[in-house]
């Protein structure tokens, strides 16, 4: 009777009885320690961007990893959760299941001992079997943040503080390695043209010291091409629109969709040239419409025909020349033709907030094609006045300031002018 008695009282006390059954239904996880847990738990996460600082941190909520008063503070995952291959949190006492009251002995009476409060763990950051990925992006977020963060810093290791110089900061291409960001936007293709040799055949006048094309309602608003490779578009259309509302004096959005897709001698948002738009619009005398009768859909699409009596604009001619050493002239042909499509390296752009670029880029390696609407000269460094197709929260309202006289970022390489 003693040896029961002791056997009874053990089997009272918290945390005896290790052998008791399980309810059918509630397995041991296998790196949980031996406890038992519910069904479809899920594991907990926690990352933070940037050092052990917390500056940029990110806490989302992937799931319970126990059945704790106060779950563990998680990851909120940028892409449906995975399944994880080990449990990265753990719960010091999960909530056990009921057992059936032991009879009631004579022999002893013990007070409830209450179980140890359950708290939750997390590793740092380099412990984690997987981090988050943002879109676009192929590498974990605490790497794209030190990396970028690197990457600024180089950037402006040559600002001024003048305010002149370009300075670069976290934007939405931030999340991003070069490499993604390069593959993703940047699928202008690269076109030799022959160098500027012609001489304006009309009277010269003296260059203004400043001159903006937008100052004369003949510019389109910023546009985004979003993942679209279909810069080279954006810049030709652009051209195209200034170009018919200089001489009709209409300001029309045309159809940028319409270029991607019948373009054949491009390769739709998987890249194109400039010159060779304005080859197939120039052998073709295609009619671009209004972008409300063909939206853009930030991919390649079927090229849709319109009868040759719709209305549009078509091109009459165009032209292509390498202004490397003459920038003078190229601002010549700007205040004279219009808006010039051109194609610059730019890598370094990924970043850039404001100021004048000067340095980062080069010429000779063309990936991205943009509008110049003007120039300004009135200032100590002389820049080109760029429209870019990013958006308009990117760098200036959507533009880009380029130093005039050093063929900056390769902007006199290949410029091109078009006429309708």
């Amino acid at each position: 009777m003693k040896l029961l008695g002791l056997w009874l009282l053990c089997r009272l006390l918290p945390g005896g009885g290790r052998s008791s059954p399980q309810p059918s239904g509630i397995q041991p996880r296998g790196n949980s320690g031996g406890r038992t847990e519910l069904p479809g738990s899920l594991s907990l996460s926690h990352a933070r961007w940037g050092s052990r600082d917390g500056r940029e941190e990110a806490a989302l909520r992937v799931g319970t990893d126990c059945s704790c008063a106060h779950p563990c503070v998680g990851l909120r995952s940028l892409r449906p959760p995975r399944p994880h291959p080990r449990s990265v949190s753990a719960c010091s006492s999960p909530k056990q299941p009921p057992r059936p009251a032991a009879p009631a002995t004579p022999s002893a009476s013990l007070p409830a001992t209450p179980h140890p409060p359950c708290t939750c763990t997390s590793p740092e950051p380099a412990a984690l079997p997987w981090a988050p990925i943002l879109p676009g992006a192929s590498h974990p977020l605490p790497l794209l943040a030190r990396e970028s963060i690197k990457r600024i810093r180089s950037l402006n290791s040559l600002s001024s503080d003048d305010n002149t110089t370009a300075f670069y900061g976290i934007n939405q291409f931030s999340h991003l390695f070069p490499e993604d960001f390069k593959a993703i936007y940047l699928k202008s293709r690269p076109y030799s043209v022959p160098r500027y040799t012609e001489v304006l055949k009309r009277k010269e006048t003296p260059l203004p010291a400043k001159f903006d094309w937008r100052d004369k309602n003949v510019v389109t608003q910023v546009r985004n091409q979003q993942t679209c490779g279909g810069c080279w578009a954006f810049s030709v259309v652009g051209g195209i629109e200034s170009a018919y509302a200089i001489k009709m004096k209409i300001l029309e959005e045309l159809s940028v969709q319409q270029v991607i897709d019948c373009s054949y001698n491009n390769y739709g948002c998987h890249g194109g040239s400039t010159v060779s738009a304005l080859s197939w619009l120039n052998q073709t005398q295609v009619k671009l419409v209004k972008d409300s009768e063909y939206t853009f859909k930030a991919q390649t699409g079927l090229c849709h025909y319109f009868q040759s009596s719709d209305i549009g604009v078509s091109i009459t001619d165009y032209t292509a020349y390498d202004f490397s050493g003459q920038e003078d002239e190229m601002m010549k042909k700007l205040v004279n033709c219009g808006p010039l499509a051109v194609t610059v390296d730019a890598v370094s752009w990924q970043d850039y907030l404001g100021g004048i670029i000067q340095y980062h880029c080069s010429s000779g390696k063309a990936n991205h094609a943009v509008l110049i609407t003007g120039f300004d000269r009135t200032g100590s460094i002389p820049y080109w006045i760029v429209r870019n197709s990013w958006g308009r929260t990117w760098g200036i309202n959507g533009y880009a300031h380029i130093k005039i006289g050093s063929n900056v970022c390769g902007i006199a390489d290949t410029v091109s002018s078009v006429f309708v």
